[in-house]
């Protein structure tokens, strides 16, 4: 996108845009964001037996998975131009196993936007509306230059 470009686009487009550039792991888990503003982004996930455990429930690794790619999309609609991010700090709690077949809903929202740091709380729900799983983490801004 050139700069005329960049210019001319709403902010509504800008975070569109900015939302559509998942990586190609977002799509090889199955994630799909549902909704994008600065101060939220949420996602849906089918948890398939390719994300299960051996105990027929959704593993913790790609919950986790879910709730760092919604970090890094939520920190990256909030960036200044130019500056990138990374994850330096995640931590999960785990309440309650979602079943295969089901479909979780996860909700990220902020807890800090500082200029060098952003804290991001991940609410992931089951399909009966019940806390499955609390992840906060911690993404570096890196600005450039």
């Amino acid at each position: 996108m050139t700069e005329i470009e960049e210019a001319a686009e709403t902010e509504e487009q800008r975070l569109q845009r900015i939302a559509a550039m998942q990586p190609p792991f977002a799509e090889l888990i199955g994630s799909k964001i549902t909704h994008v503003s600065r101060d939220r982004v949420v996602a849906e996930l089918v948890v398939r037996e390719e994300l299960g455990n051996r105990n027929g429930v959704l593993h913790g690794g790609a919950l986790m998975a879910l709730a760092d790619n919604l970090g890094g999309t939520a920190t990256a609609l909030n960036l200044p131009r130019g500056a990138s991010t990374t994850t330096i700090e995640s931590k999960t709690n785990f309440f309650a196993a979602v079943p295969l077949g089901e479909t979780i809903r996860a909700e990220c929202t902020p807890l800090h936007r500082g200029r060098t740091t952003m804290v991001w709380q991940t609410r992931v729900t089951r399909a009966d509306g019940k806390l499955a799983a609390l992840v906060t983490q911690t993404q570096l801004v890196m600005h450039k230059g």
